[in-house]
């Protein structure tokens, strides 16, 4: 399951992938907002990454976790991830994270409005939802460039290095862009 903007590919993670993914999250920068916190080692990356791998397997579907590749080069440079409701709410939430050497070019903004393409189109979601921590400015900013509403706040829910954080509630749903 493959999917392309203008210059960014998504394609289904394999263990092929570990070492990159395992450098991704090896970043404090990448970290500073991640429930998931900095890797102790590979393996620890590896049992992060093998039940989303499984889970590709799953019937019904309901999570997708793809790594973010330059077309031009081919090149690794994040991932990103989808998690639906059961069928009857039509609803799915998305994430992403990119190597910090990408911020800042617009990526972030690319990925967010090929994820929404893909749940709408692909998916026929009718809701498409993310959560972002209240410190997190520039991932705030890219919601609110690809379309989504600021809904909510929930106090206290992000468990980040030892805190308890806030995260605000974003959504779009179909028909709020009709360009997508």
């Amino acid at each position: 399951m493959t999917y392309q903007s203008t210059r960014l590919r998504l394609a289904e993670i394999s263990l092929g992938d570990l070492d990159a993914i395992h450098h991704l999250h090896s970043f404090p920068e990448v970290d500073e907002f991640n429930t998931l916190g900095i890797p102790s080692s590979i393996d620890e990356t590896k049992e992060y990454l093998t039940p989303l791998i499984q889970a590709q397997k799953v019937t019904p579907r309901k999570s997708y976790f793809w790594k973010i590749e330059l077309l031009e080069a081919s090149a690794f440079i994040g991932i990103a991830g989808m998690t639906l409701s059961s069928d009857k709410f039509k609803r799915g939430e998305i994430y992403y994270k990119l190597l910090p050497n990408y911020w800042g070019k617009g990526y972030a903004t690319e990925i967010g409005r090929l994820l929404i393409r893909v749940g709408f189109n692909d998916f026929n979601l009718h809701r498409i939802e993310a959560g972002v921590a209240t410190e997190n400015v520039k991932s705030i900013s890219v919601l609110e460039k690809i379309g989504m509403a600021r809904e909510g706040l929930h106090r206290k829910i992000l468990p980040i290095r030892g805190e308890w954080k806030d995260n605000y509630h974003y959504a779009i749903v179909e028909g709020d862009l009709k360009d997508n």
